[in-house]
């Protein structure tokens, strides 16, 4: 013991209680693959140790105490040894801590713009189901029948079978989890996760509304929108008014597809002397430019009149001036998270909050309206239709094949 770094193996034990606070600063075990190591500006011991693969990890004991800092450097290496021989990560985390870690970075990217609206749904099911009952367990500890258990579980507080969509963000939320796992070597990639089950209801879409049901909504927000009496109600209402009219009128997807657009995003198409309205959307599937109807303008130039901060820009220079506000404001340029709930007070005082299969109608069904009328009255093709919402030719074709038989009728009677 008298050497400054002495090295410190089973068959050759030593006096721990020689090891005083000032001497030695470093002790090697198990053949130095496990280092004992004391910085200078703390008293508790750090080690670190070489895994199978060559490589080194270094992690507190927090410990003061030398015979129990000895004692837990030799146990997390042996641990973490046995674990690379069964194929696991080295380092562990409860289910709680690697939840907590991609709720985080899904909320980063929410925040920076960079996320899709589906992760607040993956959030929800996180922090709403995973988390109240796994808990402290770890991830790569469940077997299938603590899934099963789980989806019982899930079933009964939810009150109802989830239909297969609701499954799928289940199913996506779960990825993310196990994602964060092995990206920051709390699992490892070969780790035999279970994984939960996407079958499901089949969902149904949301009802469309007739041309006739149309033609009264129209009718009756004009007069809906001016008849707020808070002041939230006076921005709100005139604000949803112009949103469901461009949904309507372009059939892009509510959400971070509208809520994103952008002045700069709005521009004049000219084509064969034609002047078309065109948009730049960006969501769910990509950027792509879509071609609003030419009755989207009255509610474009009614946003325009009211936002404050662009008074002084006329309406056709707005287009050019790369303006990167948003479209959908308050005239304050406030732009509300979510108009989901003015929505329903206003299928609800319209009259139309019901479909005709008694389902309720939500800001998606002006999205199937679009569609429904496109195919129906306008003849459009299902290509260049799924080019316009971003949707993949088959899956217009499977939501609407239907639809496309009643287009074919006069070749077909």
């Amino acid at each position: 013991m008298g050497s400054r770094n002495p090295r410190i193996t089973q068959s050759h034990p030593i006096s721990l209680s020689s090891l005083t606070y000032a001497q030695p600063t470093q002790i090697h075990l198990r053949d130095g693959e496990v280092v004992l190591f004391r910085r200078g500006d703390s008293p508790l011991w750090q080690c670190r140790y070489k895994l199978r693969d060559g490589t080194w990890h270094r992690q507190s004991t927090k410990r003061a105490s030398i015979e129990h800092a000895v004692a837990i450097a030799t146990e997390l290496y042996d641990e973490a040894r046995f674990r690379q021989r069964l194929g696991l990560a080295h380092e562990t985390r409860t289910f709680a801590q690697i939840a907590t870690a991609t709720v985080d970075e899904l909320r980063r990217q929410l925040d920076a713009g960079t996320g899709k609206s589906v992760y607040q749904s993956y959030i929800t099911c996180i922090e709403r189901y995973f988390l109240p009952y796994f808990a402290d367990q770890r991830f790569e500890e469940l077997t299938h029948k603590d899934i099963v258990e789980f989806e019982m579980w899930r079933n009964r507080q939810m009150g109802k079978t989830p239909r297969a969509s609701t499954l799928n963000n289940f199913s996506s939320a779960w990825s993310r989890l196990q994602h964060t796992a092995v990206s920051r070597g709390w699992i490892s990639d070969r780790a035999a996760i279970p994984k939960l089950s996407t079958q499901g209801l089949k969902s149904k879409p949301r009802p469309a509304f007739t041309r006739r049901e149309i033609d009264q909504l129209l009718v009756f927000m004009a007069t809906w929108a001016e008849q707020g009496r808070l002041a939230v109600e006076r921005e709100i209402r005139p604000l949803l008014r112009d949103y469901v009219e461009i949904l309507l009128y372009t059939g892009m997807r509510h959400g971070t597809e509208a809520l994103g657009l952008r002045w700069c995003d709005v521009s004049w198409h000219e084509d064969k002397g034609q002047r078309y309205l065109r948009l730049w959307v960006d969501g769910k599937t990509g950027g792509r430019f879509i071609i609003a109807k030419h009755t989207a303008l009255a509610a474009l130039k009614r946003l325009w009149a009211r936002q404050q901060a662009i008074l002084g820009i006329s309406f056709e220079d707005i287009f050019d001036c790369r303006l990167k506000r948003p479209v959908f404001t308050f005239s304050t340029g406030y732009q509300p998270p979510s108009l989901n709930g003015t929505f329903r007070r206003l299928m609800r005082d319209s009259g139309l909050l019901e479909g005709s299969d008694g389902q309720a109608r939500t800001l998606y069904s002006l999205r199937h309206t679009y569609a429904t009328l496109e195919l129906l009255e306008n003849g459009m093709d299902i290509h260049t239709l799924s080019r316009q919402m971003g949707n993949s030719a088959a899956m217009i074709e499977r939501h609407y094949s239907k639809l496309t038989a009643i287009m074919a009728a006069e070749k077909l009677a």
